[in-house]
């Protein structure tokens, strides 16, 4: 399994939160490559919720990952 940010950005619209099999739904459902999909029946299912796409790829960055400064647009 491994996530790149094209393949977690097909995510970030989810219905947080979701459990994996929500999260399958919906990415076959929005039309997510299948290497996402694939990557989600990978993990292990224990019947967790998952709160957001940083609980499933902890190192997914954030705005503050990037050097942009918003005031300036």
């Amino acid at each position: 399994m491994y996530w790149t940010l094209e393949l977690a950005s097909n995510l970030e619209d989810a219905p947080w939160p979701a459990t994996k099999d929500e999260l399958i739904d919906y990415a076959i459902r929005s039309g997510a490559p299948m290497e996402v999909i694939e990557n989600l029946q990978e993990m292990e299912d224990e019947g967790e919720v998952y709160e957001s796409i940083e609980d499933i790829w902890p190192d997914y960055p954030s705005k503050e990952d990037f050097f942009f400064n918003e005031d300036e647009y």
